[in-house]
C-alpha cells in the first residue's frame, strides 16, 4: 500500500526524476564551409561593399561571417541586373527548360541538407532536429513542386490566352525560417519567369547566401536571382525601386502595413505574409493526449518564432483542469539548450531584441493578473534564451491574449459552448491560422467554417506541404503562397472581351474573344514549350 501511495503524479517523476539524463548528442557542425564575409550576390556574383556586419550565433553570442551591406546604389544595381536577365533570356525560356534549372536546385539543396541543416540552426538558433526533419526537406519539396509547374502555366489560371510573367520581383523574408520562407518565393516566381531580388533578414542571412552559391554551381543564369543585405533600409529601397514589378512580404504587421503605404498609388503588385495570434480550440470530446502534444508543437515548435503559432489556448471547461495538468507536466520535459543537440527541443531566441521584447510582454501579463507557469530549466550563461511558457486565468483584455508574442509563451482561456469558442477565437485583429481538436467530424467541418482564419488545421497543427496554400487575411496579409495558388501573384492574367462575335452561320456568338491572343500579344510568352 505504501509504494501506491508514493506512485509517481508527474512525467518527470515516471522517468525517474533526474536521475535519467540524456547525454549530449551534438550534431557535428565540421562539414559547414563558410567563407569570412559575403557581399551582396548580383549579377551571378559575389560584390564587395564598402561596410560589413556580423551574422551573430544566438546560441553563444559568437559571429560565424561578416555579411556585406547594401545601400541605394546596390540595389539599384541587383534590379538592373534582374530586368537585363529577365529581357534578355530568362522571360522567352520555354518553361520546360526553367524546369531544369529549378529541379536541379532542389536537387543540390538535397544533397548539401546537412550543411543547410545545421548552418540554418546555428545562424537562427533553432533545434537541428527542426532544421534537419522539417526545414530542409520542405525547401527542396518547393522547388520539386514548383519545377513541375514551369512548363504547364496554361492550366494554372482559367480563360483564353497564356499568363504571363511580371518581370522583377522585389522578396523580403524573415528571420523564423530564412531558407524556407526564401524557396516559398523563389520557386514559384522562378517557374512563372520572373527575376528576383532577395532581402533575407539581417540576422539569418547566411543560409540564403549559401543558396546563391548553389545557384552558381546549378547554371543558373546570371541575374535570374540576386540577394542584397541589411535591415529596413535596404528593404524601403527595394520596395520604393520604380524598375520593380511586383513585392513579396513576410513578417510583421506593422512592417507590411508600411509597405502597402509605400506602394499606394503604383502599379506594383503585393503579396503580404504578416503576423498571427493562432487559436488552438480543445474540446471536451478531443483526444487529450494527441491534443496536449499538438498544444506543445503549436507554440513551443522554433521557439514559437512562428507567424501561425497556436499561442492562444482555449479549452471547453469541463476538461480544462486536465489539459493544463497534462502540459504542465509536458512542458516539463522539454529540452532547452544547444540547437546543435540532436536532444533539444528548444533552441536559442533569434536576437537580443527579441528575447527583451518576449520577456517585457511576459512582465505585462504578469502584471495584469494572468498565473505564470514555467518549468524549472537550467539556461546557459551565453547566447539568448527563454523557457517555454504558459499563463492561465487570461482574458480577451490581456495583451498576452491580443498581441503577437513571437516566443514560446502561451495564453490559455476557457470556454463552455461551440459558439462562444468560435466567438473568443474570431476576437483579434488576425486570420492567419487555427487548431480545432474534436473527436466529431462533423464537428471539425462546421467550427473551421465559422472561423475567420485563413489555415485550419484539424487535430494536428503546423503541418505544411509544398502542394497547399498557405495565407491568411484581415491583419494577417493576403495573397496565398504554396500550391497552385502560390503562382497567381506572379502572372499577368490574359485579359477578355465579351464583345459578340458573328460566326460563320450569321448568328451572334457570346463567346469571349481574348484579347492578348498568343499571336497578337506584345510581349514574349511566360512558358513558350
Amino acid at each position: 500500500m505504501a509504494e501506491l501511495e508514493a506512485a509517481p503524479n508527474t512525467a518527470r517523476e515516471l522517468l525517474f526524476g533526474d536521475e535519467w539524463e540524456y547525454a549530449p548528442a551534438p550534431q557535428s557542425a565540421d562539414h559547414v564551409r563558410l567563407d569570412d564575409r559575403y557581399g551582396p550576390f548580383i549579377d551571378g556574383e559575389f560584390r564587395e561593399v564598402d561596410e560589413y556586419f556580423p551574422s551573430i550565433n544566438p546560441a553563444t553570442e559568437e559571429p560565424l561571417a561578416e555579411v556585406g551591406l547594401a545601400d541605394e546604389a546596390v540595389v539599384d544595381e541587383a534590379v538592373g541586373a534582374a530586368r537585363t536577365a529577365y529581357e534578355s533570356h530568362w522571360r522567352d525560356l520555354p518553361g520546360k527548360e526553367r524546369a531544369k534549372y529549378i529541379y536541379r536546385i532542389g536537387r543540390m539543396i538535397k544533397e548539401k541538407s546537412r550543411e543547410f541543416a545545421v548552418l540554418e540552426s546555428m545562424d537562427g538558433g533553432k533545434p537541428i532536429r527542426e532544421s534537419r526533419d522539417m526545414d530542409i526537406p520542405l525547401v527542396a519539396a518547393h522547388f520539386f513542386h514548383y519545377a513541375g509547374w514551369a512548363d504547364k502555366l496554361e492550366y494554372a489560371l482559367p480563360g483564353p490566352g497564356r499568363p504571363r510573367s511580371l518581370g522583377v520581383c522585389g522578396q523580403i523574408i524573415p528571420w523564423n525560417f530564412p531558407l524556407l520562407m526564401a524557396a516559398w518565393k523563389l520557386a514559384p516566381a522562378l517557374a512563372t519567369g520572373n527575376t528576383v531580388v532577395l532581402k533575407p533578414a539581417e540576422t539569418t542571412p547566411l543560409t540564403a547566401l549559401k543558396l546563391a552559391e548553389v545557384m552558381q554551381e546549378a547554371g543558373l543564369p546570371p541575374g535570374v536571382v540576386n540577394i542584397v543585405q541589411g535591415a529596413g533600409e535596404v528593404g524601403s529601397a527595394l520596395v520604393e525601386h520604380p524598375d520593380v514589378d511586383k513585392i513579396a512580404f513576410t513578417g510583421s504587421t506593422g512592417v507590411g502595413k508600411h509597405i502597402q503605404k509605400q506602394l499606394a498609388g503604383t502599379k506594383k503588385r503585393l503579396t503580404l505574409e504578416l503576423g498571427g495570434k493562432g487559436a488552438n480550440i480543445v474540446f471536451e470530446d478531443a483526444p487529450i493526449d494527441q491534443a496536449v502534444e499538438g498544444i506543445v508543437d503549436g507554440i513551443y515548435f522554433n521557439q514559437g518564432h512562428v507567424c501561425c503559432a497556436g499561442s492562444r489556448l482555449l479549452v471547453q471547461e469541463s476538461v480544462a483542469e486536465e489539459v493544463t495538468r497534462k502540459l504542465r507536466d509536458r512542458i516539463a520535459t522539454l529540452r532547452v539548450g544547444d540547437p546543435l543537440d540532436k536532444n533539444t527541443d528548444i533552441g536559442a531566441i533569434n536576437s537580443k531584441p527579441q528575447l527583451e521584447k518576449i520577456r517585457r510582454l511576459v512582465d505585462v501579463g504578469e502584471r495584469e493578473g494572468a498565473d505564470k507557469f514555467q518549468p524549472e530549466c537550467n539556461l546557459p550563461d551565453d547566447g539568448f534564451w527563454f523557457p517555454p511558457t504558459f499563463f492561465t486565468n487570461v482574458t480577451q483584455s490581456h495583451r498576452i491574449a491580443q498581441e503577437e508574442i513571437f516566443g514560446p509563451v502561451l495564453s490559455v482561456t476557457t470556454f463552455r459552448t461551440p459558439e462562444e469558442a468560435v466567438e473568443r477565437a474570431n476576437n483579434t485583429e488576425y486570420g492567419l491560422a487555427s487548431g480545432i481538436w474534436s473527436d466529431k467530424g462533423s464537428k471539425l467541418f462546421s467550427i473551421s467554417q465559422a472561423l475567420k482564419s485563413g489555415v485550419v488545421w484539424g487535430n494536428t497543427y503546423n503541418k505544411f506541404d509544398p502542394a497547399s496554400p498557405f495565407g491568411g487575411y484581415k491583419e494577417s496579409g493576403f495573397g496565398r503562397e504554396g500550391g497552385m495558388h502560390g503562382l497567381l501573384p506572379y502572372l499577368e492574367r490574359p485579359s477578355q472581351s465579351w464583345q459578340p462575335q458573328t460566326p460563320t452561320n450569321g448568328s451572334p456568338s457570346t463567346k469571349p474573344a481574348s484579347s492578348t491572343s498568343a499571336g497578337a500579344s506584345p510581349e514574349p510568352k511566360a512558358d513558350d514549350t
